[in-house]
């Protein structure tokens, strides 16, 4: 139950993220990437990752039987500790504010170990025939996420120097 509303606890609060965030983007008179980009990287960041890493290091076996994988390793549990490290330096880069640079970067970086986790999720559908939800959403759900953030993210790198 716990992992359920997780799971769709990280979906809204992301969905919630692309409303607020459009909504800032486009507010003014012309379009503001940067200002939408500052709120929703780390909101995004937090959701997915923060809440993923929590539920990797506090229902680690429960999660991993749910999607078909191993249970109790010690890589579970750096993976969770990975995940949680984007989104502490998510919410770092934001709080100190130091930048579109930082928060960007913090985003690819993220945005890197979300995607390939989408193939290796999809990969596992595929070869092992494992049709858990988690395998078969996370390679949507990835392509969703890159798919709304591309927009914002070219736009806040045409502002740079």
């Amino acid at each position: 139950m716990w992992l359920n509303l997780l799971d769709s606890l990280r979906i809204l609060i992301v969905a919630v993220a692309f409303y607020v965030g459009y909504s800032i983007g486009f507010a003014e008179s012309g379009y503001d990437a940067v200002a939408q980009l500052h709120f929703m990287i780390p909101v995004v960041i937090v959701a997915i990752a923060g809440i993923s890493g929590l539920e990797g290091l506090l229902f680690g076996d429960k999660a991993a039987a749910i999607k078909g994988y191993e249970q109790g390793s010690n890589y579970q549990r750096q993976s969770a500790i990975a995940l949680l490290s984007y989104a502490v330096v998510a919410v770092l880069v934001w709080a100190l504010e130091w930048g579109l640079v930082a928060e960007l970067t913090i985003f690819f970086a993220f945005i890197f170990f979300f995607f390939f986790s989408g193939v290796n999720h999809g990969i596992d559908a595929i070869r092992r025939r494992n049709y858990a939800w988690q395998n078969i959403n996370r390679p949507v759900i990835v392509l969703l996420l890159i798919a709304g953030m591309i927009y914002p993210v070219l736009m806040a790198i045409r502002t740079l120097p």
